[in-house]
């Protein structure tokens, strides 16, 4: 019975994300990625194409796994940072995938502009419907929700050691999240109309 062609590929696609999480593209090696997923290196330029390819479509796919575990919800904003916080702190490989992909892919592959287009044109009907503030423009929204959830992250090691708490610590993590949940919040909220507001509220000292 001929082996699995479809088992080696996931073997591959396993191997090559720990690879290229690890090492980025340039620091990648096909033998070894080869070698982990116990396949003939032969078989990457068959299924995948050239190493840059592989690398694309393993941060394609991440991103994919990324939007099915995370659903983009634009009239949640702040919930949906929340969720990506969580899930980027479980999955850590994703943000260095990403962190690759911008130093060594600096054209943007189309799968990763198809990745945001969906979420770049929520947001844009949530502020059309009046759930979300028109006062950034969509892109800008999401740029700013994405560095504000991955702001811990991808802090020095040196301002994280001047926390109040060790940086990893849950409790740590719980309070940064709510930080970085209220932040989305202020960025996204309409602002109130109801008049109930001090005026002077918000204002900088005289």
């Amino acid at each position: 019975m001929p082996p699995d062609a479809t088992a080696t590929k996931k073997r591959l696609l396993t191997a090559a994300y720990n690879e290229f999480a690890q090492f980025g593209l340039a620091g990648a090696r096909v033998d070894r990625i080869a070698e982990s997923a116990q396949a003939n290196k032969r078989l990457i330029y068959v299924h995948f194409g050239n190493k840059n390819d592989l690398f694309d479509l393993v941060v394609a796919n991440s991103l994919e796994d990324l939007a099915q575990a995370v659903p983009f919800t634009a009239e949640d904003l702040p919930g949906y940072a929340g969720r990506l916080f969580d899930y980027l702190l479980d999955h850590p490989q994703v943000l260095r995938l990403t962190g690759w992909s911008q130093l060594e892919r600096p054209d943007a592959p189309p799968a990763q502009v198809d990745a945001y287009r969906p979420k770049i044109a929520a947001i844009a009907d949530a502020q059309h419907q009046g759930i979300a503030t028109q006062a950034v423009a969509p892109a800008d929204v999401l740029a700013l929700l994405l560095g504000l959830t991955t702001a811990w992250a991808g802090a020095s090691p040196a301002l994280r050691s001047l926390a109040d708490q060790p940086p990893w610590d849950p409790e740590r993590l719980r309070t940064h999240r709510a930080a970085m949940t209220a932040a989305v919040r202020a960025l996204t909220t309409l602002p109130s109309t109801s008049g109930d507001d001090d005026p002077a509220e918000g204002r900088p000292p005289h």
